[in-house]
């Protein structure tokens, strides 16, 4: 057990017998996945449960009643009004849901920085195949200053409109996934804001991580993943669009019954089998968006519990989590020899997740790792984590190095990323041999 003097919480291992994680796996890399204590489990099963003994009664007549409470609750945490609040399956819908919204014209572009996550880089490239917009990607090679970070995004901004051309949206993230390093996310909202750009926040990485004030800060459109850091189960997000923004979504993806079409002459109402939020058409488009299991949206008033009662609450959880992630990461770079990915102002590792270098090079030499085999090894140290060393942190490539990313979490001790900087050592030591290439 770590006893924190600062937070006074027993977190350490003695946590992770409230959790359902393997006894001999070392988690060092809660940012991908999260997951979720017993209790929350329990929940989670009461729901199912309930829904499979009467599923039309919970379903057709009990669904909105049941996620009322749940959409209070995260619009309390959150400080904003819970009619801006609904749930989706995970972050990468609510990106899709906003910009396949949107109505793009010609001269429209997205905009978004190079460490977008690839899935919504993904997004933005087929809607460019269907849709007149375009885009432009920021290039980010960390580690930069965050004034750096902010003037990029303006001067882009600024940039198109030189050109003729609308900066229509732009995309960026509270904490970035690779490399795990926090953004400037509020300021970068303030600039959108002043060059009337609208602001996609993806907070994948946000609730339960870093502090936020949503009310204050008042993004376009923000989206963030209950499941990773708040102790939700898989999947569930947050979907927060002010009421002034809400007209611009018209549609849930899919499509579902909550959708309403725009009245056309001779066309008959479209009916809607399932009961309604009376006077809120944004919370109707989600609160039945086809079949699916919908338990983990309704365990996070359980996860907010236990956060208070057991944890102690956000600050304890955040102040010891950051402190792990920071003071492992730098044990782990003391071992290798290397260093943490941090910049001046010391702001890159204000939340729960720390880069650090890995020992290679990257080049045509004895020893080096050719900068086309770089992904190759990555998923070679990936894949050797699990199955030899029943541990996991993820490596990545970036701006010329090679780079693992650690996770802070209440359940984790500085031992656990001392045994993980022996693993790379060693991981390190074979990739130079060459074991990564396929032969």
């Amino acid at each position: 057990m770590t006893n924190d003097k600062e937070t006074g919480s027993p977190f350490g291992h003695a946590m992770r017998s409230y959790f359902l994680l393997d006894p001999s796996y070392i988690p060092l890399n809660h940012g991908s996945f999260g997951t979720y204590p017993k209790v929350v489990r329990d929940r989670l099963r009461y729901f199912q449960d309930l829904s499979e003994s009467r599923p039309d009664d919970f379903f057709r007549f009990n669904l909105a009643r049941f996620l009322d409470p749940a959409r209070c609750a995260i619009a309390d945490f959150l400080g904003v009004d819970a009619k801006e609040c609904v749930f989706l399956p995970n972050a990468t819908t609510g990106i899709n849901t906003v910009l396949r919204s949107l109505v793009f014209e010609e001269g429209d572009v997205i905009v978004y920085f190079s460490t977008i996550y690839g899935a919504c880089e993904k997004t933005v490239e087929y809607l460019k195949e269907t849709t007149p917009v375009t885009s432009a990607k920021i290039p980010l090679g960390y580690p930069l200053g965050d004034d750096e970070v902010v003037v990029k995004l303006q001067d882009k901004i600024k940039a198109l409109r030189s050109e003729g051309r609308r900066a229509r949206v732009a995309i960026f993230d509270t904490v970035s996934s690779l490399p795990g390093v926090r953004l400037p996310w509020e300021r970068l909202v303030k600039v959108c804001r002043e060059e009337g750009t609208l602001s996609m926040v993806d907070g994948a990485h946000a609730i339960g991580h870093i502090r936020l004030d949503l009310g204050q800060v008042q993004p376009d459109f923000f989206v963030s993943n209950c499941h990773k850091w708040l102790y939700v189960p898989r999947g569930c997000a947050l979907f927060y669009v002010p009421e002034k923004n809400h007209h611009f979504i018209r549609s849930s993806i899919p499509t579902s019954h909550g959708y309403e079409p725009f009245p056309v002459e001779g066309q008959e109402q479209m009916f809607n089998p399932l009961p309604v939020n009376e006077g809120n058409y944004f919370v109707n488009l989600f609160q039945f968006v086809g079949t699916m299991d919908v338990g983990p949206y309704l365990c996070v008033e359980e996860a907010l519990k236990f956060r208070r009662k057991i944890c102690g609450g956000e600050d304890k959880i955040m102040a010891y989590c950051e402190k792990m992630s920071n003071e492992g990461g730098k044990k782990v770079a003391e071992i290798l020899g290397t260093e943490i990915m941090e910049n001046d102002e010391k702001t890159l590792t204000k939340c729960c997740l720390t880069n650090v270098k890995l020992p290679l090079q990257i080049g045509d030499g004895p020893g080096q790792v050719k900068k086309g085999d770089a992904f190759a090894a990555c998923a070679w140290m990936a894949q050797t984590l699990i199955t030899e060393h029943n541990t996991f942190a993820p490596p990545f490539f970036h701006d010329g190095f090679l780079w693992v990313r650690f996770s802070g979490q209440i359940y984790v001790e500085i031992d656990d990323f001392v045994a993980a900087a022996e693993t790379y050592k060693e991981l390190c030591s074979r990739v130079e041999k060459g074991a990564h290439i396929k032969r």
